[in-house]
């Protein structure tokens, strides 16, 4: 179970439902041509759970000190598992992930693509050892890379079986796709902000420089209630100009995703305290997991 922990098992569980919802729920619904069968694509799932979690790892090893101060019940390694071990399965974890992703590229015809594993997992650790220390570039990065876990499907999915006859129904999925993806690097971007919040003792004490550390807290929540507004309005844009023909969507966009998100703005307008920013973390989560639950409902929709 503490290895569970490490790896971070939940978010690992719902990256899975989010592919699974691509592939199934968009691609599948859309009818698409695509290249993976049942197996290739659960080998592409497979390759990204396992970069993800050697992700995880990495990020823990050099956050021990840190987290001894933000949340000291509830580290694991050195204290439930060793940090020799936590280095090895995090270079095992990498090793399946990258070679994975080399036999599915070979696969699909696209043996560069094997790149895009070898350098999320460079990426990951350079976020764990260095970039996370640097204003908003950490924060940005690994929003980026949530984001590239939706488009990836994408990549290996549709785009080597593209031609000009398909070409219009396949740019339209894809398109669809980027709207989601652009939906979860904002919604993580912000939470990645807030957690900053939280953890900002353990970051001063470790030398950071995050956004709460340069502006203060009053400040950076600030940006963060400006920043729910703004994401507030563009999904209220989208459902204006893709889906006011679709009740049963409008309506799931607006109580599901809408409300909370005002309900996060009125609760980040005045936030001071780490157990209100830990509040306002859950929302965001909660709201990028009702956001990614509308994917399958995409069957209602007419390209």
């Amino acid at each position: 179970m503490e290895y569970l922990k490490l790896i971070r098992y939940q978010n690992l569980l719902f990256l899975a439902l989010v592919q699974i919802f691509i592939k199934y729920g968009l691609f599948t619904s859309f009818g698409v041509e695509t290249t993976l069968n049942n197996f290739g694509f659960s080998l592409l799932v497979m390759a990204t759970l396992c970069i993800a979690a050697a992700g995880n790892i990495i990020n823990d090893i050099y956050d021990v000190e840190i987290d001894k101060v933000n949340k000291p019940n509830k580290v694991l390694i050195g204290k439930k598992i060793s940090e020799r071990n936590s280095n090895r399965l995090f270079i095992i974890l990498n090793i399946i992930g990258v070679a994975i992703g080399f036999y599915l590229s070979n696969v699909i015809g696209k043996p560069g693509f094997a790149a895009l594993f070898i350098g999320i997992s460079a990426l990951l650790y350079l976020y764990a050892s260095y970039l996370k220390g640097m204003l908003l570039i950490g924060n940005l990065l690994v929003s980026a890379l949530v984001a590239m876990s939706l488009i990836i499907v994408a990549l290996f999915d549709l785009l080597p079986i593209i031609t000009p006859q398909n070409q219009a129904g396949q740019s339209a999925v894809f398109k669809i796709l980027l709207h989601y993806a652009l939906f979860a690097f904002s919604i993580n971007f912000i939470r990645e902000i807030v957690k900053d919040l939280q953890d900002i003792n353990g970051d001063k004490k470790a030398g950071m420089n995050t956004l709460p550390i340069a502006l203060g807290r009053k400040r950076t929540i600030t940006i963060v209630f400006v920043l729910g507004v703004l994401i507030t309005l563009g999904v209220v844009l989208y459902m204006y100009e893709h889906l006011y023909s679709q009740q049963i969507l409008l309506l799931y966009f607006l109580f599901a995703i809408v409300a909370p998100l005002l309900y996060f703005c009125i609760k980040a307008w005045d936030a001071n305290t780490p157990k209100e920013y830990g509040l306002l973390s859950k929302l965001l989560k909660f709201i990028m997991f009702l956001g990614i639950c509308t994917i399958p409902l995409y069957r209602f929709i007419t390209l």
